[in-house]
Parts: C-alpha cells; sequence; structure tokens
C-alpha cells in the first residue's frame, strides 16, 4: 500500500525513514544509493540499426512475395526470384534509413544535462548529482532550480512550484510545510509535496525526500506508458490490404489452374502461369511506393520542423477526426499575461503577446493614451513596484524567458507597457521595505520613497484579503471612504472577470510616515482596482482552429485547470461554442464508459482531469471508432500520447517522457504546425489511393486478361516472364513517381472520408473496372489476331500493349476528377521521365536480342506500333468519360 506522505507527521517521517533535519551521513546516503539504485528514469532503449532494418519486413504482404521468391528460384527463374529479393530489400533500406535518422534526431534533442541538487548530510550543505539523491535526504529547494525527487515540505519562505508539466494547471503552486490530514488528495492539492523535474519559481524550501528513481510520480507515468499498446492506423489499413490481396489471389490462382487444366494445358505449364500472375496480382511495388510516399510527406513536415517519429504517422494525423489537445504550453504559451485592468471604475484591455514589452491600451475597443488616464498610469506604476520577476529575450531561442514568479512577470510586462521601466522608476523612487508575497498572508507589499512626499506602499494580493483590509477607494475624483454601492461593483466586476477565466489579483495603496513595512500596516489600505490575467494563447492557435474546422475535424481541450477557466480559454481559442458542454475530472468518475462514450458527442472541454481521465476520454472516443489524435508536452500526457492513435508532442517545452512516448514531436512548439501535418497526412493519403489503384487496376487486368483467353480456349497471351516484366519493370517505374505527385489544393476544404478497411472504396473499385476491361479486350482482340500467323508476335503484341496500357493509366491516376488534358504535365516531372524510361526499356525488350531471348520477343513493325498505341489509349478515353459523369454528379450535388 502506498504511503501518504502528505498526510503524515513531519516526525512521523523521520521515524520512517530514519533520518532528521540535519540529513543523512555521507556513509548513509552512499549506502541507499548501492542498495536503491539511482535517482533516474531508466534511459529508453534504442533499437540497432540491424533490428530497424529487419522490422521493416514485418508485413503479410512480404512474407508472401519472399515465399514467391523462393518458389520461383526453385522453377529455375533464378533472375525473377532476384528481381523480387533487390525489390524487398530497397523498401527495408528506405524504411529504416528513415526511422534511424528519427532515432538520431530525438537522440540530440533530449540534449542530457546534468543537474545538481542541494543536499544537507550531517547538517554540511553539499552540491551533488540529482541522480545521487537518495531517500531520507534533506534537500535545499531554491528560486530558478528544479526538484530533484518527490519529497516532503519540511519548511517554506514563500515557495512557489510550477508543476503545470505533472497537472496541466497552468498557474504556479504555493507550498507549505503543514501536515494536510486528508489522505485521499490528487496530486495537484497536495500542496506540502514537491515532484521530481518541477521547477522552482520563487522563494525557498527545505524538504525530505520521500520517493527516488521509478517510484517517483514522473516515474510512475513513464511505468504506465510502457504498457500501453496502440496501433497507427494506416499499419492496419495496410495488413488488411495485404490480407485481401493475398485471399483474392490464392482464389484467382486456384481458379486459373483448374480452369487451365481444363483447357488442356500441362500441369508444369500452369502452376509456372499460376504462380506468375501470383507475384503479379502482388504488387510488390505497393510497399516501396507507400514508403516512398510517406518518406516525402516525412521530408516536407521535416521542413516544417516536425520531427515524425515514424513512417506512418503522418498519414494518421490526416485520417484523425478528433483532435484532443492540451492547454498549457500547446494552446497557450506559458506566460501569464495581464490583458484587463479594472481601475477608476474603468476597464482598460491591454494588447499584447505573452511576455512580449510591446501593446496597446484600449477602452471600449478604442487605443487610448495612457499618459490621459492617471488611473491607468497609476496601474502601471503598482505593477512596476511589486513586481520581483524579470523577462528577457534569449536570442539563441528567439524566446522570451522569465526569472521568478510568472504572476510578478505578468506585472512587470504590464508595466513597461504602460510606460514604466522598473530601474529607472526605483532609481527616482528606492524601495525602502517589504513584504514578500506569504501564503497565508496572501499579498505582496512594497514601501518606495518619494522626493517631497509621504512614503508610497503598493500592495498586491487575493482579491478577498485585499478588500478586507480597504476601508477606502481611489477614484479619479480623489480618495473616499469605500461604501456598500461601492462593494457591490466591485463584487460584479470581479465576478464577470471570473467567468472569462481570468486570474484576478487586487491592487491597494497606502501613504506611511516611517521607513519600515510592517503587517500591522497594511490592515487598511485605499482599494485602487483589479489585475485580470491568464497564459496567452498561442498567435497561431486561432487561425489553426478555424483551419481544423473546415477540414471537419473537431478539436477538444483537455486540462488541470477549473472549469470556468478551461471555458474561458478554450472559447477563446475557438474551441467551445454556445451549446456544447464542460466536463470536470469528478463528473468523469461519476459516468460508466458507456455513458462517457455519450457524453462526448457535445462535450468540447474536459477540465480538471487527471492522467487516468485522460485515459479514459481517449479509449472513450476509440470505443466510439474516432481516429483521435493527442498533443501534450507535459509528463501527465504521456499515457494518452501513446494511447490516442497518434501522439503529438513539443520539442522545446515538452518533457522527455512526453517526447518519447509520441509519434510526432514538433520542434518549433507551433501549434499551426499541426493542422499543416493533417493537410499533409491527407495528402498522403490520396496519394497512397493512387498507387493502390495504378497498381491493382493493371494487375487486374492482367488477370482478366489471362482468364478471358483460357475461357475462349485461347492459348496464353502472356508468358510467365513476360508477367513479371510487365510487373516489377512497368508497375514499377510508373508506381514510384506516381507515389510523387504533387500536393492537391484544397485538402482541408474538401469533404474527407474516412479511409476504407482496405483502403479500397467503392469509386476505386468501380475505376479499377473501367481501367481494366478495355486492357482485357484490347489485348485478347489483337492476340486472336496475330496468334494463328506467328504466335511469338502475337505474345509480344500483348506484351507491348499491356505496356502501353500502363504508361497511359499511370497518368489516369493522378486525380480521380480532373481530366488528363487539364493537368499541368510538367507538375510531376518524375512520372514524364518515368514514363519515357518505360517507353525506352520496352523497346528494348522488342529489339535487343538478350532481352528477346528471355521474354521471348520479337521486333513489331511500325504499323504494328500505329495499332498498339490507340488502342492502348482506349483506356484513357474511357477513364475521361467516367470523370466527366462524376464531375457532373458532384456539381449537382454541390447546388442542393
Amino acid at each position: 500500500m502506498e504511503t501518504k506522505w502528505h498526510s503524515i507527521s513531519l516526525k512521523k517521517i523521520f521515524n520512517i525513514l530514519h533520518s532528521d533535519k540535519g540529513g543523512l551521513s555521507k556513509e548513509e546516503a552512499q549506502r541507499r544509493l548501492e542498495r536503491y539504485g539511482k535517482n533516474k528514469l531508466p534511459e529508453v532503449k534504442t533499437d540497432s540499426v540491424l533490428v530497424i532494418f529487419l522490422r521493416q519486413f514485418q508485413s503479410p504482404l512480404i512474407y508472401v512475395l519472399l515465399g514467391a521468391a523462393l518458389i520461383v528460384v526453385a522453377i529455375g527463374e533464378i533472375t525473377d526470384g532476384i528481381v523480387i529479393s533487390i525489390v524487398l530489400i530497397l523498401n527495408a533500406i528506405i524504411g529504416a534509413v528513415q526511422e534511424g535518422r528519427a532515432q538520431n534526431t530525438l537522440r540530440v534533442l533530449r540534449r542530457f544535462v546534468e543537474t545538481k541538487a542541494v543536499v544537507l548530510r550531517a547538517g554540511e550543505e553539499l552540491i551533488v548529482r540529482d541522480d545521487e539523491v537518495v531517500i531520507g535526504d534533506i534537500v535545499l529547494l531554491q528560486e530558478g532550480g528544479k526538484v530533484p525527487a518527490d519529497a516532503r515540505i519540511i519548511s517554506s519562505n514563500n515557495l512557489k512550484i510550477d508543476e503545470s508539466t505533472l497537472t496541466g494547471e497552468s498557474s504556479a503552486i504555493h507550498k507549505t510545510d503543514k501536515q494536510i490530514r486528508n489522505p485521499n488528495l490528487p496530486v495537484l492539492e497536495q500542496k506540502n509535496m514537491c515532484f521530481k523535474g518541477t521547477n522552482i519559481v520563487n522563494g525557498t524550501g527545505r524538504a525530505v525526500v520521500v520517493r527516488t528513481g521509478m517510484d517517483t510520480y514522473i516515474g510512475q507515468v513513464a511505468s504506465k506508458v510502457q504498457d500501453i499498446e496502440t496501433e497507427i492506423p494506416l499499419k492496419a489499413n495496410i495488413r488488411n490490404l495485404s490480407r485481401l490481396i493475398i485471399a483474392t489471389t490464392g482464389v484467382a490462382s486456384l481458379v486459373l489452374f483448374i480452369l487451365g487444366l481444363l483447357a488442356g494445358n500441362s500441369p508444369k505449364d500452369m502452376f509456372i502461369t499460376v504462380v506468375s500472375i501470383a507475384v503479379s496480382v502482388i504488387p510488390e511495388g505497393l510497399l516501396i511506393a507507400l514508403t516512398v510516399v510517406l518518406a516525402t510527406g516525412v521530408w516536407r513536415m521535416g521542413k516544417k520542423n516536425a520531427l515524425v517519429k515514424r513512417l506512418q504517422a503522418v498519414e494518421a494525423l490526416g485520417q484523425a477526426r478528433i483532435i484532443a489537445v492540451d492547454k498549457t504550453g500547446t494552446l497557450t504559451k506559458n506566460e501569464m499575461m495581464i490583458e484587463e485592468v479594472y481601475v477608476g471604475g474603468k476597464i482598460f484591455s491591454i494588447e499584447g503577446v505573452g511576455y512580449e514589452l510591446n501593446g496597446n491600451a484600449k477602452l471600449q475597443g478604442e487605443i487610448v493614451d495612457r499618459n490621459a488616464h492617471p488611473e491607468l498610469l497609476l496601474a502601471g506604476k503598482i505593477a512596476s513596484y511589486c513586481a520581483n520577476s524579470r523577462v528577457m529575450y534569449k536570442e539563441e531561442t528567439k524566446e522570451w524567458r522569465t526569472t521568478g514568479d510568472p504572476t510578478e512577470a505578468a506585472m512587470f510586462v504590464l508595466g513597461e507597457k504602460l510606460g514604466f521601466h522598473k530601474d529607472d522608476l526605483e532609481r527616482e523612487s528606492p524601495l525602502i521595505s517589504e513584504i514578500p508575497f506569504d501564503f497565508q498572508l496572501k499579498y505582496h507589499a512594497t514601501l518606495h520613497k518619494e522626493e517631497g512626499k509621504t512614503n508610497f506602499a503598493t500592495i498586491v494580493g487575493a482579491p478577498e484579503t485585499i478588500l478586507d483590509i480597504s476601508t477606502k477607494i481611489w477614484t479619479s475624483e480623489g480618495v473616499r471612504r469605500i461604501r456598500k454601492s461601492d462593494r457591490e461593483e466591485i463584487n460584479s466586476v470581479f465576478l464577470n472577470l471570473s467567468k472569462k477565466g481570468y486570474r484576478i489579483l487586487a491592487l491597494s495603496i497606502k501613504h506611511l510616515r516611517k521607513d519600515t513595512l510592517e503587517v500591522g500596516d497594511v490592515k487598511t489600505g485605499i482599494f485602487v482596482g483589479f489585475f485580470a490575467m491568464r497564459d496567452s494563447l498561442r498567435p497561431e492557435v486561432k487561425e489553426a482552429m478555424q483551419r481544423a474546422e473546415e477540414a471537419g475535424m473537431k478539436v477538444v481541450m483537455i486540462t488541470g485547470d477549473h472549469k470556468i477557466t478551461a471555458e474561458a480559454i478554450a472559447r477563446e481559442a475557438g474551441i467551445f461554442k454556445d451549446g456544447d458542454n464542460v466536463l470536470s475530472g469528478a463528473e468523469i468518475d461519476e459516468l460508466s464508459d458507456n455513458s462517457l462514450e455519450d457524453a462526448l458527442t457535445n462535450t468540447t472541454v474536459f477540465a480538471r482531469v487527471t492522467p487516468e481521465h485522460k485515459l479514459r476520454i481517449i479509449n472513450a472516443y476509440k470505443a466510439r471508432g474516432e481516429i483521435i489524435a493527442m498533443t501534450g508536452d507535459g509528463v501527465n500526457d504521456a499515457p494518452s500520447l501513446v494511447a490516442a492513435d497518434l501522439g503529438v508532442s513539443m520539442g522545446k517545452i515538452g518533457t522527455e517522457v512526453a517526447k518519447e512516448a509520441s509519434d510526432i514531436v514538433l520542434l518549433d512548439d507551433n501549434f499551426g504546425s499541426i493542422v499543416t501535418a493533417i493537410e499533409e497526412g491527407r495528402s498522403i493519403y490520396k496519394t497512397i489511393k493512387k498507387v493502390v489503384l495504378y497498381l491493382t487496376s493493371t494487375s487486374v487486368g492482367e488477370v482478366l486478361t489471362i482468364t478471358g483467353s483460357i475461357l475462349l480456349g485461347l492459348p496464353l497471351p502472356l508468358l510467365p516472364a513476360q508477367i513479371i516484366w510487365l510487373n516489377f519493370v512497368t508497375d514499377g517505374f510508373l508506381a514510384m513517381p506516381l507515389a510523387m505527385e504533387p500536393k492537391e489544393s484544397n485538402l482541408l476544404k474538401e469533404s474527407f472520408e474516412r479511409p476504407k478497411k482496405y483502403l479500397v472504396d467503392a469509386l476505386m473499385g468501380k475505376r479499377m473496372l473501367v481501367m481494366a476491361i478495355p486492357m482485357m479486350i484490347g489485348t485478347l482482340v489483337l492476340f486472336q489476331i496475330f496468334m494463328d500467323d506467328n504466335l511469338a508476335k502475337a505474345w509480344t503484341i500483348s506484351l507491348t500493349l499491356l505496356a502501353a496500357f500502363q504508361w497511359f493509366n499511370a497518368w489516369n491516376c493522378r486525380s480521380e476528377d480532373k481530366s488528363i488534358f487539364k493537368m499541368k504535365i510538367l507538375e510531376n516531372k518524375f512520372l514524364l521521365g518515368a514514363t519515357s524510361v518505360a517507353i525506352i526499356f520496352q523497346i528494348l525488350a522488342v529489339y535487343t536480342p538478350f532481352l528477346q531471348k528471355i521474354l521471348r520477343t520479337v521486333p513489331l513493325s511500325f504499323g504494328e506500333w500505329l495499332l498498339i498505341l490507340p488502342i492502348a489509349f482506349s483506356v484513357v478515353i474511357v477513364e475521361e468519360i467516367r470523370k466527366f459523369f462524376l464531375r457532373q454528379e458532384r456539381a449537382k450535388l454541390a447546388t442542393i
């Protein structure tokens, strides 16, 4: 049973851990280190090059092709077996290179920096590596540092810790050393505990270590991630398609073998023919073409700072209908910003982004001159006086960073926006006394000397505290006693700002004739107004949300924040709309799995949730049959990143646990890149469909041709070697450049159907038949015309005609509705070049003695070429007719 350290008295904790406030002896610390191991999470083992290479062969289609290679070698077709093997090896090399590159990039991304911890050993302060911290150690917590292990706080001096990576809560948590009696509190409420990996943003403290390594909260989350299994949708689609092709091939081969025997062909000839047909029907080119399609998409995403760890992941994002986003650090910048100031009975809105030091002040939507509003200047002055934090711009990372408490950093920025430079201000009005923020006092007070005036005290803190001590109110007409009507107005403003999701601080001032500031001096004050702040949205979020909505995707927000705050942020981002529902973690606990699935229909915000809630939400969406992508950066996001169909983490602010758990890492933390990836994923899916259509339609054409010849009692129109030639040379050369087809336009605005189980939909099935039937009819007619006079000539005619059908058909497959005559021929230069190469190879097959011997071909006359090419072009004509009627049908539907 897990010990509830937050609910136990410090005396009992020291007894359990055999430690005291002076810390362990050096010898005891070493013994515990040897006994319990280092205070670190196990590093994820990276796969060797060989393992990555062999993993590329894990596909039913590849297993069958390996078997086919062995069979054709066994029957003497050594060349064919070698060709099949080369294709499979090339596919594995391309996949392994990309996966290895992603693994190496991630290794560099981790930037393993050795961090230090300050501990007490036998009463002496020592600096040790944080992996050498042991249970029972007394650690010293200092502003700007990291918590080295899970620990119970034994003393706190204005200690505030940013736990957003664990909880999703954007504001820093005030810590206390008091015992909390309730043993069942969630992590977020354990204010007398600190957790490994979290950041100390303010104050100092001491704590006794109670958990290290994998036993820490972050370690427990990391271990849960290892037990979660999920599968990228495309992998399942390809496996299903492979099984469909294998089953179809088996049935077709058996039927052809029996029909061939009944037609009088020898068992040996039919066996060789059936094996050749099987090799032809199984599109070896599909595997390497898919890899090329995915690798091309990964390359394009890499140029936009998205690291794709697994090739198939980027296509999966195109399939996603639900994007579950974490708020802190994903939607928001994790930078507190004062957005509204209530002072002098007016509410000013403050523009800007995060910690950037520029931004206008507006009143009722109009930009105002701050110098014309003394009430606004007073608010700016108070903000600067009470801000002990600083913000600075880091040129190397192109980011703003803060030193100290994020709340006071927001006040510092407000002062700068309103024209107050803290250093200049304090030179003119030096700080002479201060009461730091205290968790119990709930305010921060400063006293400044102002030349020729009485000393000026500023007090900023919790609204209820400031209102309790305020006996007067500042107005533009002057200071007067606070009235009941004033308090009613103030409470009304406070309520309205709270509903918008703001974190609110109240402002008060006082004039003192003394040079020291004590708690008793601020028991009365002059109420000035409110600062309303929150973690600002990333600038790209609103546009990204609009693009996602246009793409028919639903974005939901998952956060550890309160419902009111969560709803306000979601509304501002464009996620939450009137009529939507907000579901809290407590409400989720009360729902059964089925009820939760039903509740997802109109829920767009999940607030106050734990990692366990996130997992339930992800699994509920999957149970509904939804493809879901999850974004996140914190440790608390890791289990759901793994459980989702696709996990997307942040590269800069993301924790290592989150990066390891994800499939895609956004190196620039730009949320807009997710929507760009969606577009890329849809492009990849469209391209995959084109490749599948091309390869399967030509295979169907060949099977129908051979089946037709057997039913008509004709000799086989193709020899086994010729079937292999068509499959590897013609198909292979044209499938690759088709895989590099440029991205179509309006992919996010067009309706996007979820991919079918076998990657083949009704329209593709119709197109296969439309393309295959002319191939069968044209080939059988010409073969029958020439076979009586010269069988070798007839075989050569059939081979060349089917090759020409494939040349034209590759151009057919570029679009399902656009005419090839209206598409730019140079838009896909690879296809143009590959078609030229395929034609040259076919000419070599017909006219060079070496290939004539292997393929049993004879030379063709110019007149015979003039007969072949128009018949082959018929595949374009029938497809153009189909495209015309499809365009007409879609135009009619668009007008309804």
